[in-house]
């Protein structure tokens, strides 16, 4: 036996040891990985004619094989590269035994072509196709994704890029599609049936006595008051990383997805939130984010540190690392719970430190429509105020209606749940401001008032009280008629509501340069005013939390020529 040889072998094994203990301190336990890192983006698929297969397929997330629903031969879905002025032919095969869809998220389009199911297409059925046909008129970052069941939690989604018509105003020197989403080895179906058992299935980050001791929960007077009404403070997300995996482009945090630039380039990066459920909060440690558009549409630069991107929003962002090195993309889950990572570097392979997770936010009264003076009147009085129907006589009340916000507020200067106290600068909503004049700019001839309700207890989710198979009557617009929504939230949970086949205008204070969206957040306990001009149709109006919707959280509305529409 060599004990020289022995002496040195356990040396170097000490040696690759600690050099391994090293990099794996630079992250957290459930990030750590080689530093191979994979540095290939999404396929694309372009031109005039596109021909796209959905079928089951397999999506390797850090080193294991998933199940999951995909488009010819991948998940997630290939980049479709588009251009403005172009017209498409896109035929869709259903491979499935399932009927299916495609939807165009943001997409301008005739209603017909916005791929619903029973609202304005009957749907591709299994083992059969459907040719989706129209013209491309705007530029930007949007997505598309089934509307079938909940076949989008699956890997049914991907990226759609529109270059405009002449030159970019957007410089850059390079890139990137970084899409945000979520998976989970539980079949969606089998996820629903749970949080219908118990809303709070997923939820490992509830309050506890050595949590107050610590200082990190609510004192007792808030958590009484909060038991009185039936709710958990610690809920800010009905899904959480205890099953789902964050992902990036379809890869998890050890997969350690690149994006490559060169220092001192532009680098564009097209932000996609196309998860089910999972509200993000994105930064680079290091770098400064300048927005330059939302939901595809150009925007006033404004510089920030951190954004948070609700599901279904989209946001490009320039980054300019001047630096030979690696930084990290960091997209937060916005209940702390886990992390989606990607990496941004000159070389494949690198790898920057990644940030520990934050303490997760804890829900106030406000997120409940309570103005925090009134907290003093104890949980009896306020569990009463919120009940009573003469706060909001629209809302029909009734088992799918647990709460109703009293005192709801404009929260559109607010950074988002658990930012208040980032330390720097997050974006909000009043930040955004539309670089050309709104193409509609006359005042709004009526409102709607529209209350996001809810029933977290019996995971019941609704517009007015009432789920899409209860309300009887689409929500009707003449075509051309301009109108104001308000959207109030009567819950403690996030809504990114989507409206398809329009742009609305938020009322932020921006006048004929308020910026043009096509889905936008509502906190919890706020309110959200928009105005819009309707365009002729059936188009699908709904929360884009998958199960929210799934659960009832849906409307028609309904958009007519003529006088009888109204």
């Amino acid at each position: 036996m060599n004990r020289s040889w022995n002496r040195r072998a356990l040396l170097r094994a000490a040696m690759v040891g600690a050099t391994a203990a090293g990099l794996g301190r630079m992250w957290p336990a459930w990030a750590q990985s080689g530093t191979t890192g994979i540095a290939a983006p999404l396929p694309e698929e372009t031109g005039g004619d596109i021909h796209l297969r959905i079928g089951h397929r397999m999506m390797r997330i850090d080193g294991r094989d998933r199940h999951a629903i995909g488009i010819n031969g991948g998940a997630p879905a290939p980049i479709l590269r588009l251009r403005e002025g172009q017209s498409v032919r896109i035929r869709v095969d259903n491979e499935l035994d399932e009927e299916t869809s495609l939807h165009w998220h943001g997409l301008i389009l005739p209603f017909q072509m916005d791929g619903v199911p029973g609202i304005s297409f009957p749907g591709i059925a299994p083992r059969s196709g459907f040719t989706y046909e129209f013209p491309i008129v705007q530029a930007g970052t949007y997505w598309y994704h089934s509307h079938s069941g909940l076949q989008e939690q699956m890997g049914l989604y991907g990226p759609i890029v529109i270059d405009p018509a002449g030159p970019d105003p957007i410089a850059s020197d390079r890139q990137h599609v970084v899409m945000l989403s979520d998976h989970s080895r539980l079949h969606p179906h089998e996820i629903f049936r749970r949080l219908k058992l118990e809303p709070g299935y997923f939820n490992r980050q509830r309050q506890t006595l050595s949590g107050l001791l610590a200082g990190r929960d609510q004192p007792p007077g808030d958590r009484l008051a909060w038991g009185g009404m039936r709710m958990d403070p610690t809920d800010i997300s009905d899904v959480t990383g205890t099953t789902y995996d964050f992902l990036v482009n379809g890869h998890g945090p050890r997969d350690n997805w690149t994006a490559l630039f060169r220092p001192g380039e532009r680098v564009r990066l097209r932000l996609i939130n196309a998860s089910a459920m999972t509200i993000f909060n994105v930064r680079i440690p290091g770098l400064k984010l300048t927005v330059v558009q939302a939901d595809g549409l150009n925007v006033r630069p404004v510089a920030v540190d951190e954004l948070q991107i609700s599901v279904a929003e989209t946001y490009d962002v320039i980054v300019e690392p001047a630096e030979d090195r690696a930084y990290t993309i960091v997209g937060e889950a916005v209940d702390r719970s886990g992390m989606a990572r990607a990496t941004l570097a000159p070389r494949p392979g690198m790898v920057a430190e990644v940030p520990p997770l934050r303490r997760r936010p804890i829900a106030d009264m406000t997120d409940m429509g309570m103005d925090m003076g009134s907290m003093d009147h104890g949980a009896h009085n306020m569990d009463m105020s919120m009940r009573n129907p003469a706060n909001a006589p629209t809302v029909a009340m009734g088992p799918g209606v647990q709460t109703i916000s009293p005192m709801p507020k404009d929260r559109t200067g607010e950074p988002g749940q658990g930012l208040d106290d980032a330390g720097h600068r997050v974006l909000v909503y009043r930040d955004l401001v539309a670089v050309e004049r709104n193409p509609d700019v006359r005042a709004p001839t009526r409102s709607i008032d529209v209350h996001l309700t809810g029933n977290m207890e019996r995971y019941m989710w609704s517009f007015d009280g009432k789920t899409l198979s209860e309300a009887r009557d689409p929500l009707p617009i003449r075509a051309g008629e301009r109108v104001r929504v308000n959207l109030i939230n009567d819950t403690m949970m996030s809504h990114p509501i989507h409206l398809h086949g329009h742009f609305f205008e938020l009322v932020t204070g921006h006048g004929d340069h308020a910026p043009r969206k096509h889905t936008v957040n509502v906190a919890p306990g706020g309110k959200v005013s928009f105005d819009v001009t309707g365009v002729e149709g059936d188009w699908a109006f709904h929360c884009h939390m998958l199960y929210h919707m799934h659960a009832g959280m849906m409307r028609v509305v309904q958009v007519r020529a003529g006088e009888e529409a109204a």
